[in-house]
């Protein structure tokens, strides 16, 4: 494994995470206790630390479900959280950003991450207008005095994000996260600069974009109802699928498509970590093993 140092926290992070939305229940699958402890023995093999997660993959579940499992060595994990979010169910959530709410939501993410600090928290896809709301950055300047929290960061939507990234520094945020893949990238790269700028964390979610990038998926597949991926729209899927397969057959026969995707993601300066879901231990060593395509000598690889 390699590590980066995350932007101004001066932490030394996995550059690939390990991302937990699926352990909410919306990707096709209910995940037990006992498979997520798997997943994460597995990450103890190949050496990973990093860990992100949210308030609202299912009602604090992911966290509930990470927390057991990394309870006994939790200081050897950096864990991600956000805030702003209650979950009702699939598909439906509320948005909770008044600095009351979010402390409650902070006490619960605790108790279900079964820890007393958060190593980094963030501002979870809000609004410009949620943001700026001086009283909730002051209340979680409160919290990280008292221990609580340890770094602050932004989780931000896929457009219209600038202003947040400019405003970074004065509320105290040390990191950025931001929908970057080779099928998304153009507004992550617009940003990247100010990141670079502000020396922000940059961490790229998305970044096998949805699982497109898996190779696990060919033009024309289809997802069921459970699996959020089901909502998406028909042409937008099936040109991503299509796109997927032209790069998968472009690639040499000994690069999985998917370890390509997250290497690509790495490959620029700018990004510090990626952080692919995954299902299984298999698909978590595989995600792992990303990393040595960077050694890679052939400079086009990344270039397809």
């Amino acid at each position: 494994m390699k590590y980066n140092t995350l932007g101004k926290t001066n932490e030394e992070v996995s550059v690939v995470g390990i991302g937990t939305y699926q352990f909410g229940g919306e990707w096709g699958k209910t995940f037990t206790q006992k498979e997520v402890d798997g997943l994460f023995e597995a990450a103890r093999t190949e050496n990973l630390n990093f860990i992100d997660t949210a308030e609202c993959y299912g009602d604090h579940l992911a966290e509930e479900l990470t927390g057991a499992a990394i309870q006994k060595d939790r200081d050897q994990w950096f864990v991600a959280s956000k805030f702003g979010h209650h979950f009702h169910g699939p598909n439906d959530r509320t948005r909770h950003y008044d600095p009351e709410d979010v402390q409650k939501q902070l006490e619960a993410s605790l108790r279900a991450l079964r820890t007393d600090y958060i190593d980094l928290y963030q501002f979870h896809s809000g609004t410009d207008e949620e943001f700026q709301d001086d009283k909730l950055w002051t209340m979680l300047d409160k919290q990280k005095k008292a221990g609580k929290i340890r770094h602050l960061g932004l989780s931000v939507k896929k457009q219209d994000y600038m202003d947040q990234i400019r405003q970074a520094e004065a509320v105290g945020a040390e990191t950025i996260q931001l929908v970057y893949n080779r099928l998304d990238r153009k507004n992550a790269e617009d940003a990247f600069p100010e990141c670079d700028r502000q020396n922000l964390g940059v961490i790229a979610r998305v970044p096998m974009a949805s699982g497109y990038l898996s190779g696990k998926y060919t033009p024309g597949a289809s997802f069921e109802e459970n699996d959020v991926r089901h909502r998406h729209p028909q042409n937008e899927q099936e040109a991503a699928l299509q796109e997927a397969l032209r790069l998968k057959e472009k690639l040499p026969d000994d690069v999985p498509l998917a370890q390509w995707a997250l290497a690509w993601c790495l490959a620029n300066s700018s990004v510090d970590a990626v952080i692919p879901g995954c299902k299984t231990p298999e698909q978590l060593v595989s995600n792992a093993k990303a990393v040595d395509l960077l050694d890679n000598k052939d400079s086009s690889l990344f270039t397809i």
